[in-house]
């Protein structure tokens, strides 16, 4: 508690050390978005609208947050119906917008926004199938850190205005206070080869393939590489075929000291979980802004489990929403994507019992409205001594890069290691 009480007290210094200009109070500070004379327009337009949300449906806790914290304001403050389409994966909603494209459906179509990143944002960017460039031209765009390759920078592909980010999302690693003292956790992918010789059996990861498998890979291949900048942009053969051989050769290096000597890997979250919480391996896995409290509170993991960083290249990235041309209500939409960025909100969606539980989009530096600073230092503060060291992760954050490397690095670690 004392690192984070540190943490925040700076957040407080910085704040009150930034100029006015970052205020988020007035739409003037922007240009309309495209098609429209002002904000006051999109908003005019926007009342009495339903906007038809598609997002990834699988979480309760998602879909309720969604309901309590959006839904209301946008009724009671703006007229604006929200209706949430659930889907089983976003690339259904990106074949609904191609459909329509190749039927000639050039407006009124059925999907005002979608909750969007990654190869989905690229299909449809690349199809020239999205409303835009709007991400800096909503008020509350002029909170989010656009200078970020993490941010204008969606796995490698630039935003370049045609996603506004939700929230954002960091790998982290966990480890039992209790079992290990945090001066002897290893801070580098170079510390872990170390360890894992030390302690043979006691460290897995999962496979690649799995989000957070192949995640943990990629920043084995930043260090090994010696940064993460050159990976940025198109995917690069020479490059790839450079450094890939160099992290085979390190997890094949791994292999007989970890757990089941590489024979197997944890497939989900929750079998790295069970391993830890049964003490068969000491280290897990989040990507939660409150590290290892709500794994805790699912009863996941002990009660002593702490999450922390590497020096470097813990990648993170955030999400999105994106708003098709031929979407029906785009007005209604670009006033939804401007709610969810509003400070209150973003910190609404940090505190682990709300549920979401996923990171700032924002850059909390550039609030100033003292409400809002108040409400994201509380939110920050419900995380408890569980959470890594904010400073920390701030400092470790590396972005994601083109999908084509998550694919070739998935299909040779198969090859490679895994079938060696």
């Amino acid at each position: 508690m004392a690192r984070l009480a540190k943490a925040l007290f700076i957040l407080v210094l910085i704040l009150s050390l930034l100029p006015a200009v970052f205020a988020q109070d007035t739409a003037e500070e922007v240009d309309p978005p495209p098609g429209f004379d002002s904000w006051e327009d999109v908003l005019a337009q926007a009342e009495g609208t339903t906007v038809n949300w598609h997002l990834w449906g699988g979480s309760d806790a998602i879909n309720e947050f969604i309901d309590t914290f959006y839904a209301p304001i946008l009724e009671d403050e703006y007229g604006i119906t929200l209706n949430r389409v659930p889907l089983t994966d976003t690339v259904d909603a990106v074949n609904q917008v191609i459909e329509e494209a190749e039927g000639g459906m050039t407006e009124g179509g059925g999907v005002d926004m979608i909750w969007i990143n990654g190869e989905n944002f690229n299909i449809l960017k690349e199809a020239e199938l999205l409303y835009g460039p709007w991400a800096e031209n909503i008020p509350n765009s002029t909170l989010v850190d656009w200078e970020n390759p993490a941010i204008n920078l969606d796995f490698g592909v630039p935003v370049e205005g045609y996603e506004s980010p939700w929230s954002s999302a960091q790998f982290q690693l966990i480890y039992d206070s209790e079992r290990m003292d945090e001066e002897d956790l290893p801070r580098s992918y170079e510390d872990l080869t170390a360890w894992i010789e030390e302690n043979p059996g006691r460290f897995t990861y999962m496979k690649p393939g799995t989000f957070q498998g192949t995640r943990f890979i990629k920043g084995a291949l930043y260090e090994l590489s010696g940064g993460f900048e050159q990976w940025l942009g198109e995917f690069d053969e020479e490059l790839y075929n450079e450094y890939a051989p160099q992290l085979w050769e390190l997890l094949n290096e791994w292999e007989p000291n970890l757990w089941s000597e590489g024979e197997t890997y944890p497939e989900t979250e929750t079998d790295l979980h069970a391993l830890f919480y049964n003490e068969e391996i000491d280290f897990s896995l989040t990507q939660a802004a409150a590290g290892a409290g709500p794994a805790i509170a699912d009863g996941l993991i002990p009660e002593t489990s702490r999450s922390f960083v590497f020096d470097n290249y813990m990648i993170g990235d955030f999400n999105y929403v994106a708003i098709p041309s031929n979407a029906n209500n785009i007005a209604g939409a670009l006033v939804v994507a401007n709610l969810i960025l509003q400070p209150d909100r973003q910190a609404a969606q940090v505190i682990p019992e709300n549920g979401f539980g996923l990171g700032y989009a924002i850059d909390a530096r550039r609030v100033t409205n003292e409400a809002d600073v108040a409400a994201l230092e509380g939110a920050v503060e419900t995380f408890g001594e569980a959470a890594t060291d904010p400073e920390e992760a701030a400092a470790a954050l590396a972005p994601d890069i083109d999908p084509e490397y998550q694919t070739r690095l998935e299909a040779d670690w198969l090859e490679f290691v895994f079938n060696e």
